[in-house]
C-alpha cells in the first residue's frame, strides 16, 4: 500500500489559523444592507388631501349623472363636440336638446359656435384639432395626430368622462359646491383611504431607493 506523507504539524496549524482570517476579510469587505426607512409619521395635510380625493371619488360613484352632457358641455364645448356630439345620432341629439329645454339648447349651440370661431381665429397649440372653414361655411375640426384620433362613440365617451373626472378631482369645476362634498363624512370610504395611504407610502419608498436597496436621498421619505 502506498504511503502518503503527512503534513508537518506546524504547517497544518498555520493553515487552520489562516482560514478564519480569510473569512474575516471577506466579511469586512461586504457592506451591511442599508436599513429600510420606517413609514412616515401621520401627516395631517397629506391625510386631508387623501380624504378629500376619496370623498370626491365617492360622490362621483354615487352621482353618475354628473357626467351628463347637459351638465358638462358648457365646461368645454369643443372637447364635448369632438368626443361625444360628433358620434351622436340625430335622434340622440334631439333627445338631448329636449332634455335641456329650448333656452339651454340654444345657449349650448351659441357657446359651441363661438368656441369654434375663437379657435379658428387664435388656434390653441394644445388642441389636437385644427379648425378650418369648409366650402359651406361650417367650421370643422380635423385631427392631424393619428394617436389623438377617436375611433368611435364608446372611446369618445370614455375619454370625455376621464377628462371631466380628473378636472373634478382637482377642484376645477367652478360651478360645483366642493365644500359640501369635502366636508361630508357620508362620503368617507375608510378602506379606500387606507389603500391610498399605503400606495402613497410605497411610492415614496420606491422613489427614495434604487434597485440594490441603497438610499437615494437623505431621509427615505418623499414629501407629498
Amino acid at each position: 500500500m502506498p504511503h502518503f506523507p503527512e503534513a508537518p504539524p506546524e504547517a497544518a496549524s498555520l493553515e487552520s489559523r489562516s482560514l478564519p482570517a480569510t473569512n474575516e476579510q471577506e466579511t469586512a469587505g461586504r457592506q451591511p444592507p442599508s436599513p429600510r426607512p420606517r413609514p412616515p409619521p401621520n401627516d395631517p395635510q397629506r391625510t386631508l388631501r387623501l380624504r378629500t380625493q376619496t370623498r370626491r371619488r365617492r360622490y362621483l360613484a354615487l352621482n353618475p349623472s354628473y357626467f351628463d352632457g347637459a351638465n358638462l358641455e358648457p365646461k368645454d364645448p369643443l372637447l364635448y363636440d369632438r368626443l361625444v356630439r360628433r358620434f351622436q345620432s340625430p335622434a340622440e341629439r334631439l333627445a338631448e336638446r329636449s332634455a335641456r329645454g329650448t333656452a339651454d339648447a340654444l345657449e349650448a349651440t351659441l357657446m359651441r359656435s363661438e368656441a369654434k370661431v375663437e379657435e379658428l381665429r387664435a388656434p390653441d397649440v394644445e388642441n389636437p384639432l385644427v379648425y378650418e372653414r369648409g366650402e359651406d361655411g361650417a367650421i370643422v375640426g380635423l385631427e392631424e395626430d393619428v394617436s389623438e384620433r377617436v375611433e368611435g362613440k364608446e372611446e369618445g365617451l370614455r375619454r370625455w368622462r376621464d377628462v371631466m373626472e380628473r378636472r373634478f378631482l382637482r377642484g376645477e369645476d367652478a360651478d360645483f359646491d366642493y365644500a359640501a362634498v369635502d366636508s361630508g363624512e357620508g362620503y368617507d370610504d375608510l378602506d379606500e383611504e387606507a389603500r391610498q395611504q399605503q400606495e402613497a407610502w410605497f411610492d415614496a419608498e420606491e422613489s427614495e431607493y434604487d434597485g440594490d436597496g441603497s438610499p437615494k436621498g437623505e431621509t427615505g421619505v418623499q414629501d407629498f
